[in-house]
This record gives structure tokens, C-alpha cells and sequence, in this order.
């Protein structure tokens, strides 16, 4: 395939991003600006920029390497995903963006939680920005390693050159216009990823003559591999296997860079048509994804030797460097769409939550937006170089950042919007006690431990929050008073 066509397609589309975050850049007055855009996304750029910097690199290279091993079996991690979706913009989205204004016009997830408990000791946010910090340097390295993996296959780059690359492609426009130039360019991406999801396995199915008769040659082969119940090496999955990939929805509720589209989106209005647009390209994603590893089957007589590049293969084989330029560029955007979110809510928790909260209180503006840049830097750089190893697999890394966050942090966002008893105590003990149970389960193995590290992670979280908050100390007048102005406020937003 003519890479210098590929190469060329590419440059255009991070022109394209340059030039948005330039624009961004003008746009961009204050660290509120910086770090929630204002509070200005309507519903299809919320929408779009939620899925797009949720599902990573991982959407068109783990899920499709999953599939293309273990056949119908990746479908739970599908179904469980787009339960998750589903209730997280339900029950969460128009709350927090609610309560994150009235809580002192909360910018960060660590901002949000002190205001929340009015916590003195400053401990709520301390603790919560390290580990945003520490599973969100993993994440990170995760879409890096997926960068790596693109650029090595496409152009023949060395990986830690390829890594390099990726790195500097994202810090780009991330560093110019902050969180409204990574949603704007989310929208972007958004669209290529779901279109190139829904062409690649079409084609490449179509190429194969006769879909029916393929799969069926298939299924004789391997009768378990278009199987759901069993793994592709003919095991009964166990209930245990099928209760860790559905738990993969858990891992919505404590997600920062999702949340935080949550935060800005300009008015609770907007919430159930964001809904609605959120979950028609998650379901079109997610299926193309499954298809697309099951067709790399299908297509491909030899065994690939890393699953997890199928849909780039796919696509250089099967389309004319334009198209498949346009759609490699989908997988650069997905690997960037979260990247860039990620690393910017890292450095808001360093800006923000240690630098502005406990040294600098009266940093200005543009000092704040300046070291928010220069965190940017910092953080990729650091990431960059946990993502050296070529062995690295980009599914397991995300599932290890993701069980984190949600373990950590999705049980006490649950709490903080449902139920005014959750006390201070009760929230740190539940942070503390989800992270470290995450990290804990995910050295052990056989039997029960081999259950995804999220579920007894969320499990422990959940049961420290009321523990703790049912024998420590009453909430005081005022929280429970900002808690009842939230229900009084959504109602008149409901009503209005």
C-alpha cells in the first residue's frame, strides 16, 4: 500500500486538529475556560465528545483483537458497556453538572468532592488527585502504546519512535486550546471512528462472497467461537467470567474524563438528547468493533501474530490508500480523543487540586492556564515512557485504569448525588478502599480472583461509604442544605 497517500491524509487531519486548537486557543480566557470549556457544550458535542474520549484505542484495537481470539464471547463487554453508558447519562449527568455549580462552582472531581464534604484537611482532594494521577498515567500509556502499535504497522517506524510520535501529535493541539479544542476535535473524531466501525467489517465480510455460508464454514471449524455462553478454546464461560466483562458498565460512574463532559455541558436541558445521540454511537461502535475482529477471522487464512492489530491490517488490505487513510485516521482519533482528555484532567488535578488549592491561591488566570500547558507536557512525557514496551497489550492496560476509577470513584459519585447521610469520612473511606482493592485483586489469581479486579473493588467502595458515613458524624446544616438546593434546582430546570 502507497504510504505516502496515508501519510498525506494524516498530515491533513492534524492540520485540521492544529487549527482547531488555534482557534481554541483565542477562545480560551480563564483556567474554567481551560479545564470545562466554560460550561458551554450542547448535546451532540457532549454526546459525541463523552463517547469519544471514553472509548480509546482500545475501541479499534483491543475490542476487535478480543473478538478476533475469543469470537462472540467480546459481545458482554459490549452489552455491559452500553448499560453503563446508559444509566451514567441517566443517573448522573444532569446531577453533577447541577451540583458541581452550586458546590462552589467545582472544576475538578477533587474540587467537587471537598466542596461537597466541606472538608477542611484538604485530605478528600489530595487523595483523589494522586489517583487520578497514578491510573490516569496508565490509561494514558495505554493509547500511546495503541499510537505505537499504528504508526509501526503504517509507516514502519521503530515503536519508541512511533510511541514519540503519537505523543507529540496529541500534546499539540491539547496544549493550545484545552478541554474546548479536545471536545470540538472529540466531534471529529467521533464521526470517523463510528464510520469506519460500521464500513471496515461490511467489506471486509463482502469480500468473503457469501456471509452466511462463511460464518457457517466458520462455526464448523470452531463451533464455540460464534458462541456467547463458551471461549473460543471450547470452555463453558463460567459466571464468573460473564459477571467481569458486563462489569465493565461499572466503570462509568467514576470516570473523570467522561464526567468532567458531564460538568460542562451548558444546561441540564441538554442531557436527554445528549443521551440518546451517546447511545446510538456507542451501540453502532461497539457492534462494528465486535464485527470487525470476527470478519479479521474470516478474512485472514493465517493466524495474526498480535490480535490486536486485525482492523489495521483489515484496512490496508482491503481499501485504496485514500479511504484506508481516512480510516487509520480513526484510529489515530480514537487513540487521541482520549488521550488528550485524559491528560488534561491529569494536569487540571495538578493545577488546580495541588498547585492553585494548596500553594497558590492567588495565582492568576493566566498563570493557571500556563501551568496547566506545561503539566500537559510533563504528564505525556512521563506516559510516553511507561509506554516504551512493545508488549504491552492496549486492553489490559485500559481494564486496569478503568477498574480503578471506577472502583475509586463511581460508588461515592452514586452517593454524593443520591444520598445526603454520606459524610466525609464515609467519602474518603470509600476512595481509599476502592483504589487499593483494585490494586491489591489484580496481583492475585485463580478461582474467585480471577474475577475482574472492578467488581470487588466498587463492592468495597460501596460498603466503606455507608459504613463510615452511618457511624461517623451527621453531614452538617449547610450540606444537606446545598444538597436539598440541587433537587430544588433540577426540578425547576425540569419544570422551566
Amino acid at each position: 500500500m502507497d504510504s505516502s497517500i496515508i501519510l498525506l491524509t494524516f498530515t491533513v487531519y492534524l492540520a485540521v486538529l492544529l487549527g482547531i486548537g488555534i482557534a481554541a486557543w483565542k477562545r480560551t480566557h480563564d483556567l474554567a475556560d481551560y479545564i470545562l470549556g466554560g460550561r458551554k457544550l450542547g448535546s451532540l458535542v457532549a454526546a459525541l465528545s463523552a463517547g469519544a474520549s471514553d472509548m480509546s484505542g482500545w475501541l479499534l484495537l483491543g475490542l476487535p483483537g478480543y473478538a478476533y481470539v475469543a469470537g462472540l464471547e467480546a459481545i458482554w463487554i459490549g452489552i455491559g458497556l452500553l448499560v453503563g453508558i446508559w444509566f451514567n447519562w441517566k443517573l448522573v449527568a444532569a446531577r453533577l453538572r447541577t451540583y458541581t455549580e452550586l458546590a462552589g462552582n467545582a472544576l475538578t472531581l477533587p474540587d467537587f468532592f471537598e466542596q461537597r464534604y466541606q472538608d477542611t484537611s484538604r485530605l478528600l482532594r489530595i487523595v483523589s488527585a494522586l489517583l487520578i494521577l497514578f491510573f490516569f498515567l496508565i490509561y494514558t500509556s495505554s493509547g500511546l502504546v495503541a499510537g505505537g502499535k499504528l504508526f509501526t504497522t503504517v509507516f514502519g517506524l521503530p515503536y519508541q519512535w512511533a510511541v514519540v510520535t503519537g505523543t507529540l501529535a496529541i500534546v499539540m493541539y491539547t496544549f493550545l486550546g484545552g478541554f474546548l479544542a479536545v471536545s470540538l476535535t472529540d466531534v471529529i473524531q467521533a464521526l470517523l471512528m463510528v464510520f469506519a466501525l460500521a464500513v471496515v467489517p461490511v467489506i471486509a465480510f463482502s469480500h468473503s462472497g457469501d456471509v452466511v455460508a462463511t460464518l457457517s464454514e466458520l462455526s464448523a471449524a470452531n463451533s464455540d467461537f460464534l458462541n456467547p455462553f463458551s471461549s473460543a478454546a471450547g470452555e463453558t464461560l463460567s459466571v464468573t467470567a460473564i459477571i467481569s466483562l458486563l462489569a465493565w458498565g461499572l466503570g462509568y460512574f467514576g470516570q473523570p474524563h467522561i464526567l468532567a463532559r458531564f460538568m460542562a455541558i451548558k444546561h441540564e436541558s441538554k442531557v436527554p438528547k445528549a443521551r440518546r445521540i451517546a447511545m446510538i454511537w456507542s451501540a453502532i461502535s461497539m457492534v462494528g468493533a465486535v464485527l470487525a475482529g470476527i470478519s479479521g477471522k474470516v478474512y485472514f487464512s493465517e493466524v495474526l501474530a498480535d490480535s490486536e492489530k486485525v482492523f489495521i491490517l483489515l484496512v490496508e488490505s482491503l481499501f485504496h490508500p485514500v479511504i484506508a487513510g481516512i480510516c487509520l485516521a480513526a484510529i489515530l482519533s480514537a487513540i487521541m480523543s482520549t488521550a488528550d482528555s485524559q491528560l488534561l484532567v491529569a494536569a487540571s488535578a495538578l493545577t488546580e487540586d495541588f498547585y492553585k488549592a494548596l500553594f497558590r491561591k492567588d495565582a492568576s488566570q493566566r498563570e493557571l492556564i500556563w501551568l496547566g500547558r506545561v503539566t500537559v507536557v510533563v504528564v505525556a512525557a512521563v506516559a510516553c515512557v511507561m509506554a516504551m514496551n512493545p508488549a504491552n497489550k492496549v486492553l489490559d492496560l485500559v481494564a486496569y485504569a478503568w477498574a480503578g476509577f471506577g472502583a475509586s470513584f463511581g460508588p461515592l459519585i452514586l452517593f454524593s448525588l443520591f444520598w445526603k447521610r454520606t459524610n466525609r469520612n464515609g467519602a474518603l473511606a470509600g476512595i481509599v478502599s476502592g483504589g487499593l482493592m483494585v490494586i491489591v485483586w489484580k496481583q492475585l489469581s485463580g478461582g474467585i480472583f480471577d474475577m475482574y479486579e472492578i467488581v470487588p473493588g466498587f463492592v468495597v467502595s460501596a460498603f466503606a461509604i455507608a459504613l463510615f458515613s452511618l457511624t461517623g458524624q451527621q453531614p452538617s446544616v449547610e450540606q444537606r442544605l446545598c444538597f436539598n438546593k440541587v433537587t430544588a434546582k433540577r426540578q425547576e430546570n425540569m419544570t422551566s
